[in-house]
C-alpha cells in the first residue's frame, strides 16, 4: 500500500483518536496534570490509529500474523494476569505514609464515605442501559484510583475499559479542578475556615508494621476478592515501614512504579482503537465518571457536616473531601484551598489521614464489586 492510499485510508474516527491523543499528551506537559500516564497513553492512542499499524499485530515472512508489541503486553500484562495494576500496587504503597491515619482512626469513615460515587454511577449507566457488567465497570470511576478502575474492568470483562482507564485517569488529574469546585457548591466560608488542631499522637513503628499485616488479614477474611488488591497495597507499605528493606522500599517507590506506569499507559492504549473509542457511549461513561468523582467529594463533605451537627470541635468539611483515593493530590487540593481561605490554616494531616483511608477503601471496594456481580452474572 502506497503513503497516498494509506493516508486516504483514515477514517474520521481515527483522526478523532488523533486529537484526543494530542489533548492528552497537551494536558500532560502543558498543565502537568498525571503525565507520566497521560502522555504514554496519549502516544499510544494515536500509536494504535495508524492504518495497519503493527503495534497491534503484524506480519513476518515464512511465519504469518502474530501479536504486535502493544497488544503482547496487554495480553500478558492486564488481560490474562492483571499483573502491571496489581504491581503498582506495590509501589503505591510503600509512598504512603499511614501514621496520620492510626493516629486518628476516625478518618477511615471518611474514606469510606467518599467511596459513595462508586454507587451512584453504578445506578446511572443501569439507568443509560448498561449491562450490569459494564455498568459496574463504569461505577468504580468513583473509586478516584486508575489502577483499580482498571482492574475491575478487565476483571468484569468490560466492553469499555478504554474509555473507563481514561476517564478514571483523566479524572484524577483534574482533581485540583474538579475538588474545590465541588467543596465550594455545598459549604460556606465559614465552614472552610473551621480551624483543626492537630493532636495525633506518635505512631509506634510496631503498629506501622502490623498495621499493613493485620489489614490484609481481616481484610482477605471479609472480602477474599480484594485479597490481590488491598494485599499488595499493604505489602508495598510493609516494605516501607520494616525499616530492614530500604533499597527495596525506594526501588518500589521510584523505579517499579515508574515503569509499570509507563507500560501500564501505552497498553491501555490497545483498548483505545477508533473503532471501540469513538461512540456515544463514550460520552456517557465520560459524564457518569465526572459525577462521580463530584458525587465522591460531596458525600465525604456531607459526612463531616453530618457530624458537627453533634460535635463540640467542628470538623473542616473539607477533610471529608479528600477521603477519595486521589492521594495525594486530594489532601493538597485540600489544604491549599483551607489557605487560601484562612491564611495559617493548617489542616493538612487531617487530610492526608482521610485521603489514605480513601485507597484502602477503594481498594476494599473493588474487590467487593467483583465479588458481588460476579455471583450476579
Amino acid at each position: 500500500m502506497s503513503i497516498l492510499e494509506t493516508v486516504t485510508s483514515i477514517t474520521w474516527q481515527q483522526l478523532v483518536m488523533y486529537a484526543v491523543g494530542l489533548f492528552l499528551i497537551h494536558i500532560a506537559i502543558k498543565k502537568q496534570y498525571e503525565p507520566a500516564l497521560l502522555l504514554p497513553m496519549g502516544f499510544g492512542a494515536i500509536l494504535v490509529n495508524l492504518p495497519g499499524s503493527n503495534a497491534l499485530t503484524q506480519t513476518l515472512p515464512g511465519v504469518g500474523e502474530v501479536t504486535g508489541i502493544v497488544s503482547w503486553l496487554y495480553d500478558v500484562g492486564i488481560a490474562s494476569s492483571e499483573a502491571m495494576p496489581l504491581l503498582l500496587f506495590i509501589g503505591i504503597g510503600a509512598m504512603i505514609d499511614f501514621g496520620p491515619l492510626l493516629a486518628k482512626p476516625s478518618l477511615f469513615l471518611f474514606g469510606a464515605a467518599a467511596q459513595v460515587g462508586i454507587v451512584a454511577a453504578l445506578f446511572i449507566a443501569r439507568a443509560l442501559g448498561f449491562p450490569l457488567a459494564d455498568a459496574a465497570s463504569i461505577g468504580i470511576i468513583g473509586a478516584a484510583d486508575g489502577p483499580t478502575a482498571l482492574l475491575v474492568s478487565q476483571v468484569l470483562n468490560s466492553n469499555y475499559i478504554g474509555a473507563i482507564a481514561v476517564a478514571a485517569y483523566s479524572y484524577m488529574a483534574l482533581v485540583p479542578l474538579i475538588q474545590p469546585f465541588a467543596i465550594k457548591l455545598i459549604t460556606t466560608k465559614k465552614e472552610r475556615c473551621i480551624s483543626m488542631p492537630y493532636d495525633g499522637k506518635a505512631v509506634s513503628k510496631r503498629k506501622r508494621i502490623l498495621f499493613p499485616i493485620f489489614t490484609t488479614m481481616f481484610v482477605g477474611l471479609v472480602a477474599p476478592a480484594s485479597a490481590s488488591l488491598v494485599g499488595f497495597l499493604m505489602f508495598g507499605n510493609l516494605i516501607r515501614e520494616c525499616g530492614v528493606l530500604n533499597s527495596l522500599s525506594e526501588t518500589a517507590q521510584t523505579t517499579l512504579t515508574n515503569i509499570i506506569t509507563l507500560l501500564l499507559g501505552i497498553t491501555i492504549a490497545c483498548r483505545m482503537q477508533a473503532a471501540d473509542f469513538v461512540r456515544p457511549d463514550t460520552l456517557f461513561i465520560m459524564a457518569i465518571g465526572l459525577f462521580a468523582f463530584v458525587f465522591d467529594t460531596f458525600g465525604g463533605v456531607l459526612l463531616a457536616k453530618f457530624f458537627n451537627l453533634f460535635l463540640k470541635q467542628k470538623i473542616n468539611p473539607m477533610v471529608g473531601a479528600a477521603g477519595i483515593s486521589a492521594f495525594p493530590m486530594s489532601s493538597r487540593v485540600v489544604q491549599k484551598l483551607a489557605q487560601e481561605e484562612c491564611p495559617g490554616n493548617i489542616i493538612i494531616m487531617h487530610a492526608a489521614g482521610a485521603n489514605v483511608a480513601g485507597q484502602i477503601a477503594s481498594a476494599i471496594a473493588g474487590g467487593l464489586l467483583i465479588q458481588i456481580v460476579s455471583g450476579m452474572l
